[in-house]
């Protein structure tokens, strides 16, 4: 009895320890979620909807795989490039560095030679690499080898943005016609004539408005030039410069922009050219997609005096006789190396990202374009259930029509890319401002406009502006 009794008890604790070793076994082999941070240069509504989306991630898709996801914004796009070099550097105080950041060909570049970029072709299979728009990837193909070491997000483009309410009275006042514009040469000839039409309002001389302004003068020389059949910035495979600068090519480029904003037919006053509308200083500029969400809705142009506008969205202006290119921006997300289950994670999070009804939703919030070719089409936009304004329906048309009527160009990254495009971004601008600057403070003075611009004009002084450049720009080539 007693050897039976013993036989219960021995058989009773195998089953007990047998189910706490099937607790721990099971306790032990539960997934630990895996934490990923972000970070942005996203600001305003653009962060805002960045940061549903990452909630909405955290809350379906990670919750089931065990990804979570922590995103940060830096700041201004400078602020976060300076944020990731200090924590790639490992300088004091710097925070880690994070699982992916947004940055720019240059910035990307700079890190991938230091060995902390990720590419992750091999991530992707080819029906998924299919999905996206060709250019968008290539962009992160560095030494064009197939690799992806940029992730494309969202992407804009150029458009021009018209206050339309005070277009009406200069258009139907000299028949004017807003499809003018669409060339360069035709948006230099409404330029001067509403200069005049402005002019003629006053008993003063030489008091006109200026109609147009900019907001990246790089774009500008970077895009007029391949229009023109020319890449300034020309690289190769082992990310060295050549440089052309073709000199009858920029002297169009300057004829075009510098001549008219010395004579008053185009302005650049505020920070951006949205500002110079806001004032009444404008009545259109060129700017980013984007930055359509910008465009006020009144002018304000005193503390008594302001009305309602409505805005107008166009094509960007080409050279009549130039070739279909626009210019391709928007920062992507780069993979930091590391951990291969947060490698893995991060993809993961940036493959939902841009599936196309999340991508769309990001779009439609910011004025930023999709990357997938599902979701960079209107009707896709439309049907997408979300509500969309017709101030933002007329961007997206716009932006949508133009990276699928052109050719997308941005240079390709190169040592120093940052501050040689800084070079285009200011050589120009700053001297027409300066010029202009002083031609108003001699009309002021009483001389005529036509002596006051007389010096500025000439070619010699065309020579001196573009010799210059041309040395500033050399340092960075070979």
């Amino acid at each position: 009895m007693m050897k039976k009794n013993l036989k219960y008890l021995l058989a009773l604790l195998c089953i007990i320890v047998l189910l706490l070793c099937t607790g721990c076994s099971s306790d032990s082999a539960a997934p630990q979620p895996i934490s990923i941070t972000v970070w942005t240069y996203y600001n305003g509504t653009l962060l805002e909807s960045f940061n549903t989306l990452v909630k909405t991630f955290n809350e379906t898709v990670g919750k089931e795989k065990g990804i979570i996801v922590e995103a940060y914004s830096q700041g201004s796009v400078n602020e976060l490039e300076a944020s990731v070099m200090q924590s790639a550097e490992g300088k004091v105080g710097a925070a880690a560095m994070p699982n992916i950041f947004s940055a720019y060909a240059d910035t990307a570049d700079a890190l991938d030679k230091l060995g902390l970029v990720v590419d992750i072709s091999s991530y992707l299979t080819a029906d998924e690499r299919a999905a996206y728009v060709d250019n968008y990837l290539t962009e992160g193909d560095f030494g064009q080898t197939g690799s992806i070491k940029i992730f494309p997000v969202a992407k804009s483009t150029e458009l021009l943005f018209l206050n339309e309410t005070d277009w009406q009275p200069f258009a139907e006042a000299t028949g004017t016609q807003e499809s003018e514009m669409l060339t360069i040469e035709g948006l230099l000839a409404v330029a001067e004539r509403y200069y005049n039409w402005t002019d003629a309002q006053t008993a003063t001389p030489d008091d006109g408005k200026a109609l147009f302004g900019r907001d990246a003068m790089a774009n500008y020389l970077l895009i007029g030039a391949q229009e023109l059949g020319c890449t300034i910035f020309e690289v190769d495979g082992d990310g060295r410069l050549t440089l052309h600068f073709d000199r009858d090519i920029i002297r169009k480029l300057w004829d075009s922009y510098y001549v008219p904003f010395i004579k008053g037919y185009f302005s650049a006053a505020g920070r951006f050219r949205s500002d110079d509308i806001k004032t009444g200083n404008l009545l259109c500029y060129v700017g980013s997609s984007s930055s359509g969400t910008f465009f006020p809705s009144r002018v304000i142009t005193s503390d008594t005096e302001s009305h309602d506008i409505t805005l107008k969205v166009l094509p960007c202006p080409k050279f009549a006789d130039g070739e279909s290119f626009a210019v391709q921006q928007g920062a992507g997300m780069v993979v930091t190396a590391g951990d291969e289950a947060k490698v893995r994670a991060s993809v993961e999070f940036l493959k939902w990202f841009t599936q196309p009804e999340n991508n769309i939703s990001f779009s439609v919030d910011s004025g930023y374009l999709p990357v997938t070719t599902a979701a960079n089409d209107m009707e896709a936009i439309k049907t997408s259930g979300l509500e969309l304004s017709p101030k933002m329906e007329s961007i997206l048309s716009n932006a949508v029509q133009s990276v699928k009527n052109n050719t997308l160009y941005t240079p390709s990254a190169f040592a120093g890319g940052n501050k040689a495009r800084k070079v285009l971004e200011y050589s120009l601008s700053d001297l027409a401002s300066a010029d202009r600057a002083t031609v108003q403070e001699r009309v002021a003075a009483g001389q005529p406009a036509a002596d006051a611009e007389a010096e500025f004009l000439t070619d010699e002084y065309f020579d001196a502006w573009y010799g210059g450049i041309c040395t500033a720009l050399e340092k960075y080539a070979g």
